[in-house]
C-alpha cells in the first residue's frame, strides 16, 4: 500500500508514489450496534470478515473509533492489550488494502469513562489527550494503511464554564453520546481560538511520533442547532489540519440545510463528509445530496453494521428485516451504484 497525501492543488488526495487519485470512499465501522472493542478480543474472525466484506462491497476507507477508556489506564499509562489490538487491525487492513480513518479520544458509552478520567481538569485532559494520541501515532508512523488521524468525533468548544465533570451532549443517539466538549472552563478565551488551541495540542502529540500521516477533526455541521460547528470555525481551523471532516445528514424538513452546510467548510482545504445517511430523508434525496456536493467534497463515508447486501436480502426473504435494516440496505445499494460515478478517477491499490 501506498500512503495517502494531499494533491498538489490542495482540492483531493492521491497515492504518495505514483500519484494517481484517490478518493475516499467507505464506511464508518460497526457490527450489530456495538463499539468494536466490544467484541474485538473474542471475536477477531468476525471484526477480520467485516473488512473483507467491506472492501467487497467497494470501500477503500473504514473509519474506526478507538474508546479512551479501553486504551489508557492512566493519564500516561496505554493499555498494552489494546495497543497490540490496534497493531493487528493494522496489519489486517494493510491484508485487505483498506484503508484506515482512526478517530480517537472517544467516549461513547459514559458509563464506561473511568472516573478519574472525567474529574480532570482541562490543562490535565489534554495532557492524557495528548498521551493517548501520541501512543496511537507510535503505532500508526508504522503503517501505510492509515488514512488519516481524526482526533475527536463532534468535539465542542465551550462558550461559557460548565460544571466539573460535565464533558458530554447528555443526548445519547442508540445508547451512544457521540458528543464531547474538549473543555470546560474557556477562561477568557473566545470559542474558536480555544478549538484551536486544542487542536494544536493534539497535533504536536501526533507528530512528535508521526510526522507524515494525515490529520483532521470530525465537524459537527455548520446549523444552528448544532452552534454553528460548536466553536470550530472552518476558516481558522483549516490551516491547522491537512483536510476538513464533516457530518451531514440531510433532512426530508429542511431541504436547503445539508448544501449549506458543505458550503461552509469549504475552507482551502480538502473537504470529506465522513458521515452521512439517510437518518432524517429518504434515499433519493440522500442520492441527491451526494450527486450535488461533488464540486465540494472529494471522500465520502457512510455506514456499516455488520451485515452485507446479501445478509439483508436473505431476511428480507424470511420477513425477519426490520426498518433498520431496510434503511442500511438501501444505502449498501446506494454506496455500490454511485461508486463510479462520485469517484471516476478513483485508482485502487489493489
Amino acid at each position: 500500500m501506498e500512503r495517502i497525501v494531499v494533491s498538489p492543488d490542495g482540492r483531493g488526495f492521491i497515492f504518495a508514489k505514483s500519484k494517481k487519485t484517490f478518493c475516499p470512499w467507505g464506511m464508518n465501522y460497526g457490527n450489530a450496534g456495538r463499539l468494536m472493542e466490544d467484541f474485538w478480543d473474542a471475536e477477531w474472525e468476525t471484526f477480520a470478515s467485516d473488512f473483507r466484506e467491506l472492501k467487497a462491497l467497494g470501500a477503500n476507507v473504514v473509519r474506526v473509533h478507538l474508546q479512551f477508556a479501553k486504551f489508557m489506564d492512566g493519564t500516561n499509562t496505554p493499555n498494552v492489550a489494546a495497543f497490540d489490538q490496534l497493531g493487528r487491525m493494522l496489519k489486517l487492513a494493510e491484508e485487505t488494502g483498506l484503508y484506515l480513518d482512526i478517530t480517537g479520544l472517544a467516549c461513547y458509552r459514559t458509563a464506561d469513562v473511568p472516573k478519574w478520567y472525567d474529574a480532570l481538569n482541562d490543562s490535565e485532559r489534554w495532557a492524557a489527550q495528548a498521551a493517548f494520541w501520541r501512543a496511537v501515532a507510535e503505532r500508526g508512523a508504522k503503517s501505510p494503511a492509515v488514512f488519516c488521524y481524526d482526533l475527536m468525533n463532534e468535539p465542542i468548544a465551550p462558550g461559557q464554564a460548565r460544571k466539573v465533570g460535565d464533558w458530554y451532549s447528555g443526548k445519547p443517539f442508540g445508547g451512544y453520546d457521540f458528543v464531547q466538549f474538549i473543555a470546560l472552563n474557556p477562561t477568557g478565551r473566545k470559542r474558536e481560538d480555544l478549538a484551536v488551541e486544542w487542536i494544536e495540542t493534539m497535533t504536536r502529540a501526533i507528530r512528535e511520533k508521526d510526522s507524515s500521516n494525515l490529520i483532521t477533526v470530525g465537524l459537527l455541521p455548520w446549523v444552528q442547532g448544532w452552534g454553528h460547528l460548536s466553536g470550530f470555525f472552518p476558516e481558522r481551523i483549516a490551516a491547522k489540519l491537512d483536510f476538513i471532516s464533516v457530518h451531514i445528514y440531510p433532512d426530508s424538513k429542511k431541504p436547503d440545510e445539508a448544501r449549506q452546510s458543505l458550503e461552509k467548510v469549504a475552507a482551502g482545504k480538502p473537504v470529506v463528509i465522513e458521515e452521512t445517511f439517510a437518518l432524517t430523508c429518504s434515499p433519493a434525496e440522500l442520492e441527491k445530496f451526494l450527486r450535488e456536493s461533488r464540486d465540494i467534497a472529494c471522500g465520502w463515508v457512510g455506514h456499516y453494521d455488520g451485515l452485507t447486501l446479501e445478509d439483508l436480502d436473505a431476511l428480507d426473504r424470511k420477513r425477519q428485516i426490520t426498518i433498520p435494516q431496510v434503511m442500511m440496505r438501501d444505502w449498501l445499494k446506494l454506496f455500490v451504484r454511485l461508486k463510479p460515478e462520485l469517484c471516476p478517477k478513483a485508482v485502487e491499490e489493489r
